[in-house]
């Protein structure tokens, strides 16, 4: 802990100069937008689509969950000095055993899905240019070769601009709908309609919650904050890009409130369930409103994609480096390195293989099991690092972090279990 102590000391004489402004936002951002999926979008609209604007509240909460746990991670990365897989390491073997079997199983299932979740909106909106499938292999080569020779500068630019089209055209599609604000502040008050408590959970906890999360404070060393001196820094870059995601999530609540609730349309589950969207814009609204949504929908896939070709590829170049240093020479960036190339080509060409076949029943069981698992274990190892003596004094957990994690860690116990059940065992 010696060596952590320095850290903590420069990094207290130094805060004076680490001033947070706008200028500075940017991991935050990246973590947000990775984070929210078109599936995480048809959640939403199904929630407004069948409630309302009832479970507004849910969705505030889902938000301030969100900013409690990826402060965590990033307080953990500048406070020790210690990446994240460091401390899960220092609680015990089994951690590795569960992240290993995580990254390889998840990695392969994901890279298919994220893959065909960007090619949808391109099929939609280019029907003749080449078949689906052939779209999901070019958007999977696309990120590849993108992550591949970019620095985390470029990479953090271009997630931007992604996540500003995201969100003008949620926003807009918000204002279109025409909201009724009397019933939307009506939603802030906690009511539970019947029927209503997966989708609350659901809505609370699924909305951004993936292992992008803990790959903020991955990140956060990226952008070069490395110590105490950045932590004022790292809270407002979290709380920004989580606000955002709060109104890109609002607004979509919004659209399945005004569009779907009020018409008693029906979207089907997963992806998919956005090119019924599409149609009912297009139907209500005009074709231009529809392509519009359409670019909104590839910009939502798409940062999903690269985010987690970038962030998981710097976890598991992390969790390979600890047991085989001599694969990452001296001096060598974690995003140039091996294993980080490695996780990549993982993430793309094993996946292509999914695109042509029906995905195995015991692949998805196996997938969904330890997807499932990964939130509660998130949340809990958090607790359990930033409460201990492995954190120094100053930075460890008080008790809003304590309740906002211990929250989030039962909130997503009830989810896996309820997720586990859904399997198609």
């Amino acid at each position: 802990m010696a060596d952590t102590k320095q850290t903590d000391t420069a990094g207290r004489g130094n805060e004076a100069q680490r001033k947070a402004s706008w200028r500075s936002i940017g991991p935050g951002i990246v973590v947000a937008a990775t984070g929210v999926g078109a599936g995480d979008l048809v959640a939403t609209l199904i929630a407004g689509g069948k409630f309302g604007y009832t479970l507004l509240w849910a969705a505030v909460i889902g938000c301030l969950v969100k900013i409690s746990l990826a402060e965590a991670a990033g307080r953990w990365h500048l406070a020790t000095g210690r990446t994240l897989f460091d401390g899960w390491r220092s609680l015990g073997s089994w951690t590795t055993v569960y992240f290993a079997g995580y990254v390889v199983v998840w990695g392969f299932v994901y890279g298919a899905a994220a893959m065909s979740s960007s090619a949808l909106p391109l099929a939609a909106l280019f029907p003749d240019v080449m078949d689906f499938k052939l779209w999901a292999v070019l958007c999977g080569l696309v990120g590849l070769v993108f992550v591949w020779f970019n620095r985390y500068a470029v990479f953090e630019k271009v997630m931007t601009v992604l996540v500003g089209v995201m969100f003008l055209v949620t926003v807009y599609l918000a204002i279109r709908v025409t909201p009724r604000l009397d019933s939307a502040f009506a939603g802030l008050a906690p009511v539970l309609p019947d029927g209503s408590l997966f989708y609350t959970l659901g809505l609370i906890g699924g909305v951004g919650g993936t292992i992008t999360l803990a790959a903020y404070g991955y990140w956060v060393n990226a952008k070069g904050w490395t110590d105490t001196s950045w932590m004022k820094v790292m809270r407002l870059d979290n709380r920004v890009a989580y606000l955002t995601t709060g109104i890109f999530v609002v607004a979509m609540l919004f659209v399945g409130a005004e569009l779907l609730h009020s018409s008693g349309v029906a979207l089907a589950k997963g992806d998919r369930g956005l090119l019924d969207l599409s149609a009912v814009l297009e139907d209500r609204y005009g074709a231009a409103t529809a392509k519009l949504f359409l670019i909104g929908f590839f910009a939502t896939s798409f940062t999903s994609l690269i985010g987690v070709w970038h962030g998981v590829s710097l976890m598991f170049a992390d969790f390979v480096t600890k047991y085989r240093p001599s694969l990452t020479g001296p001096g060598t960036r974690p995003d140039k390195s091996l294993p980080f190339r490695a996780y990549l080509l993982w993430l793309t060409f094993p996946p292509i293989s999914l695109l042509f076949l029906d995905q195995p029943f015991g692949l998805i069981v196996a997938y969904g099991v330890i997807g499932a698992l990964f939130m509660p274990f998130l949340a809990l190892t958090l607790l359990w690092l930033l409460n201990s003596s492995r954190t120094p004094a100053d930075w460890r957990n008080g008790l809003l972090s304590n309740g906002m994690l211990g929250a989030a860690g039962l909130l997503f116990l009830v989810l896996c279990v309820q997720q586990v059940r859904d399997l198609p065992w």
